[in-house]
């Protein structure tokens, strides 16, 4: 099983570790509760050299892209981040992926851990006449993020320029006062937990350098609290909210190509399509927490038996003191405000359907 660059320095740091998308992960350090705290008060650092890169370089770059996923990548500006999808023939997700433009010709497009070999080897399938160039650089780049309020200042005073006027979803090439060494890092102002933050893209080599230079500035944070902090921000995660059982349109990314009108794979199977489910955030003010696959019921229907979704994930959430839950759920009944009941171990507990994010940071 693959590790990344900064195994042994986990190690050190007494990592708890953990299999994710094929690699050894650090779960947590010492307490996920304080990891998440940290990231939602001050910084956290992540190691997430698990994620993909895929170059994709060429005169046709911008056209194989709008074909291979389902936003308008030609659109996109240089030095922009989209968020978007891949789908097979029948519209099922591929994966959730981000798509940074480096220049009119290059690309960098950067898969979930677990499916950077479904990505590569449907782009590579996909390639057919056009004039790109692939290459698969997973095993070349390493990624660290600095995540929370006080993100910004920390890179402040590592990096030559300045990211303060950096917008969300934008990133550049840049140099990181790493020590005595000078290390060269794609920034990145993007992430998963609901904060202000950064991710440093940089090569294998470099990983500890980068590592060590943010890690006196913040709190080591493994990918439990990564997982709470994006459930509370209400991010799908793939395997969870999204797989190859929904859509786009079930995910809510209809509008990523409603006015495509550029090809693309899947279409056909996208156009016009009506909702099978939708993902609808649930709280409750009890304490007991609903996990992924407990069934959600209408408590009002005639026999209290109608099935309306299930749970994709949930937990208690830190930050707000209650349990939370992502659901695929019947469009007919998802609508806010909605009172339902929750199977937990045999018990129904009640829940209520809730606008989402559940946590949004203030100066968002």
């Amino acid at each position: 099983m693959p590790q990344t660059p900064l195994h042994a320095t986990h190690e050190a740091l007494g990592a708890t570790f953990t299999d994710f998308g094929g690699w050894t992960m650090p779960l947590k350090y010492n307490n996920e509760l304080e990891e998440h705290r940290a990231v939602r008060s001050g910084v956290g650092i992540f190691d997430l050299s698990h994620m993909g890169e895929i170059d994709v370089m060429g005169p046709d770059a911008a056209a194989f892209l709008d074909y291979v996923l389902i936003s308008s990548l030609s659109n996109l500006a240089n030095g922009k981040a989209k968020y978007s999808m891949i789908v097979d023939e029948q519209g099922g997700i591929l994966d959730d992926l981000i798509t940074y433009r480096f220049g009119d010709y290059h690309y960098m497009v950067v898969p979930n851990a677990a499916n950077t070999d479904v990505v590569w080897e449907a782009f590579q399938a996909r390639k057919g006449d056009f004039d790109v160039e692939l290459r698969n650089d997973s095993q070349t780049f390493a990624l660290v993020a600095v995540q929370g309020p006080g993100s910004l200042e920390v890179l402040k005073q590592l990096l030559v320029d300045d990211p303060s006027d950096l917008p969300y979803y934008s990133g550049q090439w840049t140099t990181l006062a790493a020590g005595d060494t000078n290390v060269e890092v794609f920034v990145a102002r993007t992430g998963y937990t609901g904060e202000d933050g950064f991710e440093l893209f940089c090569v294998f080599e470099d990983a500890q350098a980068v590592w060590d230079a943010v890690i006196p500035h913040g709190t080591a944070c493994g990918l439990a609290a990564r997982d709470s902090l994006r459930l509370e921000a209400s991010m799908p995660l793939y395997g969870h909210e999204l797989t190859t059982d929904i859509t786009p349109v079930e995910a809510g990314m209809g509008r990523a190509f409603a006015k495509k009108d550029a090809d693309f794979v899947g279409k056909q199977a996208l156009v016009d399509r009506e909702p099978s489910v939708v993902i609808a955030g649930l709280t409750s003010s009890e304490r007991r927490a609903a996990r992924e696959g407990s069934e959600i019921f209408l408590p009002d229907s005639e026999d209290g038996e109608t099935r309306i979704g299930v749970v994709t994930s949930g937990q208690p959430s830190p930050t707000l003191g209650h349990p939370v839950a992502l659901a695929h759920i019947d469009p007919a009944h998802a609508e806010v405000g909605t009172e339902v009941e929750i199977d937990i171990r045999g018990r129904r507990y009640p829940f209520t359907i809730v606008e989402t994010p559940f946590y949004k940071r203030k100066d968002a």
